[in-house]
C-alpha cells in the first residue's frame, strides 16, 4: 500500500520557526534513503553549511613541501618528524605507487 505524500509543517530547532516540508522535498529524502525529517529550516541549514565551511577553511595549515619546496595548504596539523607534500607532489607520489612517507 503506497503512502500518500502531502507537505508538512515543522519547526526548526535552530530559531524555531515553522517551515514547510514539501512532498517534492520528502520523495527527494526517500530517494537518497534519507530516514528523516530535516530538523532546520533553509536558512538556518544555509547558516550551518556555511559555518562548517568556514571551520574547514581556518583548519587549513600553511606547509613547505619536503619534496618541492613550494608553499602550500594542508588540512592537518603537520607532524616535525614526517615529511608533508603539497597536493601536486603528493599526487605525484600517488599515483606512482610510492607511499608519501620518508623515501
Amino acid at each position: 500500500m503506497a503512502m500518500t505524500l502531502a507537505d508538512k509543517s515543522l519547526s526548526c530547532r535552530e530559531c524555531g520557526n515553522a517551515f514547510v516540508w514539501t512532498v517534492g522535498e520528502q520523495d527527494f529524502y526517500a530517494q537518497k534513503g534519507l530516514l528523516h525529517e530535516p530538523q532546520r529550516c533553509a536558512d538556518c541549514r544555509r547558516r550551518a553549511k556555511a559555518e562548517r565551511a568556514a571551520a574547514r577553511v581556518q583548519s587549513m595549515h600553511e606547509i613547505v613541501c619536503s619534496n618541492c619546496g613550494k608553499t602550500g595548504q594542508v588540512p592537518f596539523q603537520p607532524r616535525a618528524d614526517r615529511p608533508v607534500y603539497c597536493s601536486a607532489c603528493f599526487e605525484e607520489r600517488r599515483s606512482v605507487g610510492r607511499p608519501a612517507g620518508p623515501s
